[in-house]
């Protein structure tokens, strides 16, 4: 049933050269494509046509911008539902990104675009329509079999049975779907912010002072770009085929590697942002240490607390990493001499809640979805989170992961 569903997506943007460049990326039999060069075309062509997938939606255009676009678009009931991703060549910044998403764009992909990134982002939103019309349509079947009267008692009670069930595993489904949406989304945003914010610095530093770097920066910095641009694919692709598994209900898959190693891997995307302020990363780890984690939650474990204490920790400071073993576990510690945080801050923080942390005039606010899904990670691995914080002192994050023997790959 779900193959047989038309895939429609529609593609607003005031340049048609962008527009043909988007349905060339992702051409495929599945899809079916509606060009807009306007808002008000947009518009005209939901109000005409049913039953969109995805809209992916310039956000500068002349007249009426994005913004307004997806605000009209979402005052009607019956489109409200459809997913938008604006299309931006402009930087990723909070008050633009926070429009954007009060407007009710779903994600933001910059121009020029990656095809790979592009791609993949579509694939996950289809995938997601493709389930809902699926519910829709067993529960319309269902609806059916509540409407027939003239079933006898015996196979009217069987049927009420058998609904019953139906209802229970479309709901567990669903509810598993939006979980697994918003696992995606969040990871995703974590895991890619950080290497962004090295290619925004670089490209930075190329584009305000050319005339006054050398051919080694140049090299230095173009270099970042490049080894930045594909980890970030790399890292992209690994979160996708991670995502897919959610849905297959196998996206738990421990592997046995050395801490240290993945550590430093974990550590490649965000130690620009350390540079940015002069911090330094620290690691106090043995090489005989090997844990068992799936690697890309251990990944987004150690950049979320990493990123974390680099965001309270002040100009110039220094952020260590150790791990010790504990029975059958490694204990491992991330910590910072930072601001630190209040008594209440560290019962609400790994709930799902917003927290701010003051000190002076700084103030630094974050989302605790990131601690939560760190939480639930840890959890999922049989480790524990315990936080040791003290105001203007510091935070030191401690979690564990199974310990595993030495071993010799070959």
């Amino acid at each position: 049933m779900v193959a047989d569903i038309p895939i429609k997506i529609l593609l607003v943007d005031d340049n048609e050269n962008n527009l043909m460049s988007m349905e060339l990326v992702l051409e495929s039999d599945d899809y079916s494509f509606f060009k807009a060069t306007s808002g008000r075309e947009a518009l005209r062509i939901l109000l005409k046509e049913e039953e969109f997938s995805l809209i992916l939606l310039d956000v500068k255009m002349p007249i009426m911008d994005g913004y307004e676009t997806a605000e009209l678009i979402y005052e009607r009931d019956k489109l409200k539902g459809i997913p938008i991703i604006f299309i931006t060549a402009h930087d990723y910044e909070e008050e633009a990104m926070f429009k954007g998403y009060k407007a009710g764009a779903v994600d933001f992909i910059r121009k020029p675009f990656k095809p790979e990134i592009l791609r993949s982002k579509v694939a996950v939103f289809v995938e997601l329509y493709k389930k809902n019309r699926l519910l829709r349509k067993q529960e319309e079947r269902l609806q059916l079999i509540n409407n027939d009267l003239t079933l006898s008692n015996q196979e009217l009670e069987q049927r009420v049975l058998e609904r019953t069930i139906e209802l229970e595993n479309l709901n567990k489904e669903l509810t598993e779907l939006n979980l697994s949406k918003d696992k995606f989304l969040s990871v995703i945003s974590h895991d890619l912010r950080n290497p962004l914010t090295s290619l925004l610095i670089s490209s930075n530093n190329l584009y305000t002072n050319l005339e006054n770097i050398g051919p080694k920066e140049i090299t230095m910095f173009a270099g970042i770009i490049h080894r930045t641009s594909n980890k970030i694919l790399e890292q992209l692709n690994e979160l996708v085929e991670w995502a897919k598994k959610q849905r297959e209900k196998t996206n738990f898959n421990p592997e046995n590697f050395q801490l240290l190693k993945g550590i430093n891997q974990s550590f490649e995307l965000i130690r620009p942002n350390a540079v940015q302020k002069s911090i330094t990363i620290k690691t106090e780890i043995d090489e005989d240490i090997y844990i068992s984690a799936d690697p890309p939650m251990f990944r987004s474990i150690i950049q979320n607390l990493v990123t974390n204490s680099i965001k309270f920790t002040p100009h110039g400071g220094v952020i260590n990493c150790m791990a010790k073993s504990v029975g059958s576990m490694i204990e491992i510690c991330i910590q910072d001499h930072g601001v630190g945080m209040s008594e209440e801050t560290k019962t609400n923080l790994l709930s799902n809640n917003t927290y701010v942390s003051e000190t002076g005039t700084d103030k630094e606010q974050g989302s605790g979805l990131g601690l939560f899904l760190v939480k639930e990670f840890i959890t999922q691995h049989g480790g524990a989170v315990t936080i040791d914080s003290e105001l203007g002192k510091g935070t030191s994050f401690f979690f564990t992961m199974p310990r595993v023997e030495t071993y010799i790959t070959h």
